[in-house]
């Protein structure tokens, strides 16, 4: 027999989800869907008087507690993304080996600051790290503590405006052994709008799998990151751009004495949650 007390009569936007308020008991608050009143223009305005800050923490060293090798080859990534995201406008400012606790601290601090005369938000993180996890020099803490400091409802001066993550670490275990392929070679119009909107992560590999970096020459990730954001920031929006880095990684290949560990491959992961095209100034 239908339930006629549920049919809808109008329409209505309801969540695909087993709500808390239906296990109160409660009904679940509608909402009727309205065209927002966002801003004409597709792209995130870049024409205020500083491109932003980017924080790069860069953790080399850890606490044995933690049972987390010593980083080699972090510093050469380091350099470049120094060099990569000051040419791009960005005041970097680096910091080694954090605790998990300084860098909460580091980066509340920044989120508490006023960025109104500011395009926008970078933060690059270079550790170890497991799925949902990026390490302090003393213990892992969750990404999500991390970036939910930059939400559109905590961090008022940077909401509308694009808040980029870049995470260099592992995401879990699995190892890609690849596969042969014969492919050939106006703001204040803006209503409200969602506190988790106008970020993007950008991560070093898939979820669940080893990131890989070269002992000398830093990480796979980092190296292509750099390559492809000083070839085409003045010709290419920022997604566009990030695919060649997905294609870059996927060209490299691990070398190991251990067989096991030998030949694999690793593809980046974007995901993004950005509301219009982001294209760095000329």
């Amino acid at each position: 027999m239908a339930d006629t007390n549920h049919i809808l009569t109008q329409s209505q936007t309801l969540t695909d989800a087993r709500s808390i308020f239906a296990s109160e008991g409660k009904s679940i608050p509608v909402s009727k869907s309205v065209d927002s009143v966002i801003h004409a223009d597709e792209s995130y305005r870049m024409d205020l008087p500083e491109m932003g800050i980017c924080v790069l923490v860069n953790n080399k060293n850890f606490h044995p507690s933690t049972g987390m090798a010593f980083r080699s080859g972090t510093d050469a990534d380091a350099a470049r993304i120094v060099d990569t995201f000051r040419i791009l406008g960005y005041v970097v400012k680096p910091y080694n080996d954090l605790t998990a606790k300084q860098i909460i601290e580091i980066l509340q601090n920044v989120a508490k600051d006023d960025h109104s005369k500011r395009n926008g938000f970078a933060c690059v993180l270079l550790s170890h790290g497991e799925d949902g996890l990026i390490y302090g020099t003393d213990a892992p803490l969750e990404l999500k503590i991390l970036t939910s400091l930059f939400r559109g409802d905590r961090c008022r001066t940077l909401a509308g405006k694009p808040k980029l993550f870049f995470i260099q670490a592992c995401r879990g275990t699995e190892l890609d052994s690849g596969i042969e392929t014969d492919s050939g070679p106006d703001e204040s119009m803006c209503q409200k709008i969602p506190v988790e909107a106008d970020f993007l992560y950008a991560y070093s590999t898939a979820p669940g799998y080893y990131s890989w970096r070269n002992s000398s020459d830093g990480s796979w990730f980092i190296q292509s990151l750099c390559v492809m954001l000083k070839q085409y920031a003045k010709k290419l929006e920022l997604m566009q751009i990030l695919t060649r880095v997905n294609r870059k990684v996927a060209e490299f290949s691990s070398y190991s004495n251990r067989p096991d560990f030998h030949g694999k491959k690793q593809i980046p992961c974007i995901v993004s949650m950005l509301t219009k095209d982001f294209y760095f100034p000329h």
